[in-house]
């Protein structure tokens, strides 16, 4: 007789989080896919091929991404009760997320599910304040086993224990991070992947930033020294993906331009593109000094680089130097900028508001210099944010400060402390009014007029400042949260704001779906009247303007570098340069 296997079931949720009316934050098609999902998601199926858990249990896993899948806690609970062990992992859980992840446990651990939870908030909590976060000890308090650093080379201890009953109240690798280099890749099956807007997947190419900046947590979650994957294993990525149809792709790093190994990653997609003619894209993040780096810029390109996220943050040289961003030059804004045009790339920038310096009048003047002087296709706006993990919250927090006790404000779309200089209404109808003033019909059209001139679709513009503007004025939630059709459950509420009646949610939710969906069309058509206009101009080829103009002697001239803080910066500069070349003249002269 052959003895029947044994069925460890293992969930794999990535929490969504709620919006100001406490529902949870839903799609029928969700926007960035989540890459800590698919990381573990890879190190899961290495564990069932090497059959960690012994030859006769079989390790059953589903992957649920929240933000377009509904999760029903009573229907997990039953689905692992039935098996003969089994956990719920909730996966890279942010700071934001962290409330609705305390949401989805409790009703699992109330039928004897074993609930884990790891991301960045463990992991940041107790690399800055040693685990002394109000949310934090009341998961503990539940009996939720967490889990601070990275999974590669743990999630096997991890599933052990859970299938033995003796998961650990903390698992916490922080002082031990692994390299990923030859490690299991990150993998999410086409189903899922499906799921996403352009059906775009994600992975790390690798982690860690050399840089400090104040309000970074990646810094102090996943450190400041590069690990990488080697050429090889992002090959095989590009190549599984590919054979089930995905070429899209996400590269999570915070920074690819400080991946060490960069050039030769390029080099092997470049081959696989251009030698055998394979297709696919790819949407990066990099810092604005990229350019600096001989042929990154134009090997990205040819390595199918599409679209690029930039750290921009601010034009003022004093709130950049304040939050440890000196890396930021803005005297390279320019420069860098339309080094990514000449490849035909759009660019995104994300910029920061709140700024100790901030006022709404200076706000409002630097997002018109930026429109007139800068050629950035997508700007999209943050509250300056204290997260848990970084070193503003860290700072805060010792030094006694008031910030928002609801986690789930901690989004970057909400204001979570005061400002030494701008009430709640003021911070709050500037950043509200930073979207209306960038993306005007007009400046619309000089987005899509610069992309003509670039090789870029302006069709790309038109959907891209429909996404973000709707996202904001229509959804209320930040672009990189807006995804497309919203979803509202009536149960999936925050628990403390109760249940409302079925007569009182479903018409709101149809009438206000169908109202929703009335705007978008009508935002649609407002940029795409624009869109028409610049297509059918015979001169579109022709256009130019300050910020497309090619950069010259005379940078210094432009409005950006005319303040009074913008021209204490240049001084310095100036005066380094000159030490810099005394120093290498001297030595050059020895």
């Amino acid at each position: 007789m052959v003895p029947s296997r044994q069925v460890f079931r293992l969930y794999l949720i990535k929490p969504s989080h709620y919006d100001d009316e406490g529902y949870v934050i839903q799609w029928w098609k969700s926007p960035i896919p989540s890459n800590s999902l698919a990381a573990v998601y890879g190190l899961t199926q290495d564990c069932i091929e090497r059959q960690v858990l012994g030859p006769d249990v079989e390790i059953d896993v589903v992957a649920m991404d929240e933000t377009n899948t509904e999760v029903h806690t009573d229907r997990i609970a039953a689905h692992v009760a039935a098996a003969d062990g089994g956990m719920v992992m909730l996966i890279g859980v942010q700071s934001n997320q962290f409330p609705r992840a305390l949401d989805i446990a409790r009703p699992l651990l109330a039928k004897g599910i074993q609930v884990g939870i790891g991301g960045f908030h463990v992991s940041g909590v107790i690399s800055m304040l040693d685990g002394e976060d109000a949310r934090f000890k009341e998961a503990q308090a539940m009996g939720i086993s967490l889990f601070a650093g990275e999974a590669e080379g743990r999630l096997e201890e991890v599933l052990r224990d859970a299938y033995a009953g003796t998961l650990k109240p903390l698992y916490n690798f922080m002082n031990d991070l692994p390299g990923i280099e030859d490690s299991p890749v990150p993998f999410m099956p086409a189903g899922h992947v499906g799921k996403t807007a352009y059906n775009l997947t994600s992975f790390d190419a690798g982690r860690g930033c050399p840089y400090q900046c104040s309000f970074c947590t990646i810094i102090n979650v996943q450190g400041r020294k590069s690990r990488r994957r080697s050429p090889d294993d992002i090959e095989k990525i590009v190549r599984a993906n590919l054979a089930q149809g995905v070429y899209r792709f996400f590269i999570t790093d915070d920074n690819f331009a400080r991946n060490k190994d960069w050039e030769p990653i390029l080099d092997r997609l470049i081959a696989m593109r251009e030698v055998e003619k394979l297709h696919f894209n790819f949407i990066i993040q990099v810092d604005t000094l990229c350019h600096r780096i001989e042929n990154f810029v134009e090997k990205c390109a040819r390595a199918g680089v599409k679209r690029v996220f930039i750290g921009l943050e601010n034009v003022n040289p004093a709130n950049l130097i304040g939050a440890k961003k000196k890396q930021n030059k803005i005297t390279e804004y320019r420069t860098m900028l339309l080094a990514w045009k000449a490849q035909h790339v759009i660019t995104y920038a994300g910029y920061i508001l709140g700024f100790p310096g901030d006022t709404p009048e200076r706000i409002q003047h630097d997002i018109d210099v930026i429109k007139r002087e800068l050629p950035v296709d997508v700007l999209e706006f943050f509250f300056l944010t204290p997260l848990p993990g970084s070193e503003d919250h860290q700072k805060l927090h010792r030094a006694g400060v008031a910030m928002d006790e609801d986690l789930n404000k901690y989004d970057l779309n909400h204001m979570t402390t005061a400002h030494p200089i701008m009430s709640r209404a003021q911070w709050e109808g500037v950043y509200a009014h930073a979207w209306d003033r960038y993306y005007t019909s007009a400046h619309v059209e000089t987005i899509m007029r610069r992309a003509v001139v670039s090789g870029i679709a302006p069709s790309n513009i038109l959907f891209l400042a429909t996404w973000f503007v709707g996202s904001v004025k229509i959804e209320g939630v930040h672009p990189l949260e807006g995804g497309g059709v919203r979803l509202k459950f009536r149960h999936a509420r925050r628990p403390e704001l109760g249940l409302e009646s079925p007569l009182v949610f479903y018409p709101r939710y149809w009438g206000e779906t169908a109202v929703k969906l009335a705007r978008w069309a009508a935002l649609y058509l407002k940029y795409g009247m624009v869109f028409r206009r610049v297509e059918k101009d015979p001169d579109k080829l022709a256009y130019s303007d300050i910020a497309m103009t090619p950069v010259s002697d005379h940078e210094e001239e432009l409005e950006m570098f005319q303040s009074a803080d913008a021209q204490e910066w240049l001084n310095k500069e100036k005066h380094l340069e000159q030490v810099r070349h005394g120093a290498s003249e001297t030595a050059a002269s020895i």
